[in-house]
């Protein structure tokens, strides 16, 4: 049952990670895509975007620890709000940085760290894709929902530490 209801969004997911990939490939970089006042350049202003899209997705990691029961019964009841809404923030903050990646930087294969930055931030958002089409299906294992958004976090954290954390300690923290 539970592979019958996954099929389409994991064809979907996959069609959103594959796209990237080669719109990335194929597009010829410009070097800037976004940018913000206060900042240095578009690179300070991704590597910040995408380290409080990490910092909000720990706030998703231990949101949905407590909504499982992971530090005993009975999560508060905002806690599932609170999990909505990092979610929410988190994959917004996301955004502008996979723009910047893929219009500004295209899939880079400039060397390992790169390529892998590339390939993940590809699968994040085909991951990400199958649970938000997952989330409304009724019937799903029970595991189906904490798999998926333990995939997001990883690769999401994964992203993060090739690029942000990367960034920071190469060129120290900027703004």
């Amino acid at each position: 049952m539970t592979a019958r209801l996954l099929f389409v969004p994991f064809v979907i997911g996959s069609l959103v990670a594959v796209t990237l990939g080669v719109y990335g490939n194929l597009h010829t970089p410009t070097g800037v895509a976004v940018n913000l006042a206060g900042f240095s350049g578009p690179q300070t202003v991704k590597v910040w975007l995408a380290t409080l899209s990490a910092l909000f997705a720990i706030v998703q990691l231990i949101s949905a620890s407590s909504m499982y029961g992971l530090f005993g019964p009975g999560a508060p009841s905002w806690t599932a709000w609170l999990h909505r809404w990092s979610g929410r923030i988190a994959f917004l903050l996301a955004v502008p940085v996979a723009v910047h990646c893929l219009y500004a930087l295209g899939f880079a294969t400039y060397n390992l760290r790169t390529v892998v930055h590339s390939l993940l931030g590809c699968f994040f958002f085909g991951v990400f894709t199958v649970k938000m089409l997952a989330l409304p299906k009724k019937g799903l294992a029970g595991w189906v929902l904490p798999v998926l958004g333990g995939l997001a976090f990883t690769g999401l954290i994964a992203l993060w530490l090739t690029s942000s954390f990367w960034y920071f300690t190469t060129f120290g923290i900027r703004f």
